[in-house]
């Protein structure tokens, strides 16, 4: 579902770190629910939760910018069927209900009836641009993975130590 390798998940974090905001992206709405769900999904331990690293900006981009017309419409029609249904059936919309009942409505669409409604592929797809948007941040990979996937410098002439011979 997600077509990006690591190499364009460092570049379009790269791109959200150096301040870039998109322009005709999620709607504030459409913002808020993506960063509800997101740290339902991932929430905040002892380590970052997936607003605290940025994902809400990463999935914005994404889909403003790498979808294709053809998945971004009916992401974002989804998103919005999640948001009606969610004020329809609770009264408000997602980010303004309490904790429990946002994870309820999470495991709900986790675990769909119909997986061919716009709410279950929307969510599907959201999920997984959540958890790769996460490990693939930089402050995860450093501080969580203590690996680095965002790299300071090239050094193609490193010096490498000599090798031990038995």
């Amino acid at each position: 579902m997600l077509s990006l390798v690591p190499r364009d998940a460092e570049a379009a974090w790269g791109r959200i770190l150096s301040g870039y905001r998109v322009v005709e992206g999620l709607t504030p709405a459409q913002r808020s629910l993506v960063s509800g769900i997101a740290d339902t999904i991932l929430p905040r331990s002892d380590t970052p939760s997936a607003t605290d690293v940025g994902v809400t900006e990463w999935v914005d981009l994404i889909v403003a910018e790498y979808y294709a017309e053809d998945v971004r419409t009916p992401f974002i029609a989804g998103l919005d069927a999640i948001e009606a249904q969610t004020r329809s059936t609770h009264g408000r919309a997602f980010p303004e209900l309490g904790v429990e009942m946002q994870r309820q409505i999470v495991a709900s669409l986790d675990v769909p009836a119909d997986r061919r409604t716009p709410e279950a592929r929307a969510y599907s797809r959201l999920k997984s641009l959540v958890v790769y948007g996460y490990f693939t941040s930089e402050r995860v990979q450093r501080d969580v993975l203590h690996s680095q996937m965002f790299h300071e410098r090239f050094q193609g002439a490193a010096d490498m130590p000599p090798r031990r011979t038995p």
